[in-house]
């Protein structure tokens, strides 16, 4: 359960990130407001689920799944670079919270 609710807060990591974007330096108020909600949801999730799985790892695969999903999207909604050493290090980065997932009980 505490990994689900973690991967749950890496997507609201995302959703917030992606929102800031939206926000028009906090001047929009509709995403203004969504974007503060993810935010506490995604904090909130990963405070549920640090009480389970140790905070290193649980950190480091929060804002890795932050990074990786906002990279992907930044790209999909956005149209930044998608070069092959980007791509590259993104990988890398999904390749760590795999392994830390591996490597971590519980």
């Amino acid at each position: 359960m505490a990994w689900a609710l973690l991967f749950l807060a890496g997507l609201f990591e995302v959703a917030w990130a992606i929102g800031l974007k939206y926000t028009e330096g906090f001047t929009r108020p509709w995403p203004t407001a969504g974007t503060v909600a993810a935010m506490i949801a995604s904090v909130t999730l990963l405070a549920l689920a640090v009480r389970t799985l140790p905070i290193g790892t649980a950190y480091a695969v929060w804002t890795g799944i932050g990074a990786a999903g906002t990279v992907a999207l930044g790209i999909l909604l956005f149209s930044e670079p998608a070069t092959a050493l980007r791509l590259v290090f993104v990988a890398m980065i999904v390749c760590g919270i795999a392994g830390l997932k591996i490597v971590t009980p519980s």
